[in-house]
C-alpha cells in the first residue's frame, strides 16, 4: 500500500499547487486572514469527499457525457466571472482584519470545487483511476487515500494564504488592494476559458 500512498501525494500535491481559481482565491483572502487556506480547504473538502463516493458509485460516467460536461463548463465560467468581479467591486473595502467571519472562505471553497469542470473532470478520470486502486485495499486504503488528498490541499492552500497575509501586513493595504485586483483578473480569464471550452464542447 505505501506505494500506492506515495503516488497520491505525488499526484495530489502536482493537482492542488497548479495555478487555478482555488489558488488565486485562496491568496486573495489570504491578505485578510492567514488561515483563509485552510476554511477554504475546509470547503473544497466538504465537496470533494462526497464527491469520491459519488464517483464511486458511478457519476464519473454522469461527468463524461458532452451535455454535462457543456452546462458544468458554462456553469462554472459563470460563477468564477461573478467571483472575480465581485472582487473588483470590494476592492475599497480590503482591509486587514484577521477577525473576519470564516464563512466565506468555506464558501468559497465548496462553490469554487462544484463551478470548476476541469476539477470535476479529472475526478471522473484520472481522480476515479486513483479510487479504484484505493479501493482494492479496502475502505481503509479508501479512507487513507481521501485523508492524504485532502491533507495536500490543507497544507498548500494554508501555505499560500499565511504568504499572502504576511505580504499584507509588510507592504501594507495597497498591496492588499493590488493582490485582490490580480486575483480578480486571474478569476474572470479563467471564467472566459472555461466558457470558451464549454463551447467548443457544444459544437464539436
Amino acid at each position: 500500500m505505501i506505494p500506492f500512498l506515495l503516488q497520491t501525494v505525488t499526484i495530489s500535491l502536482s493537482g492542488v499547487m497548479a495555478p487555478g481559481p482555488i489558488s488565486a482565491v485562496t491568496v486573495g483572502k489570504g491578505t485578510r486572514s492567514p488561515r483563509a487556506g485552510a476554511w477554504i480547504a475546509v470547503g473544497h473538502g466538504l465537496f470533494e469527499i462526497p464527491l469520491m463516493f459519488a464517483i464511486l458509485f458511478g457519476l464519473g460516467t454522469v461527468i463524461a457525457h458532452p451535455p454535462v460536461k457543456f452546462t458544468i463548463f458554462i456553469v462554472g465560467g459563470m460563477l468564477l466571472f461573478l467571483m472575480g468581479w465581485d472582487m473588483f467591486t470590494n476592492l475599497r473595502e480590503t482591509q486587514m482584519t484577521a477577525g473576519q467571519s470564516e464563512a466565506s472562505p468555506v464558501a468559497a471553497g465548496i462553490l469554487l470545487s462544484a463551478g470548476n469542470p476541469y476539477f470535476l473532470i479529472w475526478w471522473a478520470t484520472v481522480g476515479a483511476a486513483l479510487l479504484l486502486q484505493a479501493k482494492a485495499f479496502g475502505w481503509i486504503g479508501f479512507l487513507l487515500f481521501a485523508t492524504l488528498h485532502w491533507l495536500c490541499d490543507l497544507i498548500w492552500l494554508s501555505i499560500l494564504s499565511f504568504a499572502s497575509s504576511r505580504g499584507g501586513h509588510i507592504f501594507g493595504n495597497l498591496f492588499q488592494k493590488i493582490l485582490f485586483g490580480v486575483c480578480g483578473t486571474f478569476l474572470i480569464l479563467f471564467s472566459i476559458k472555461f466558457i470558451r471550452d464549454g463551447i467548443r464542447i457544444l459544437i464539436s
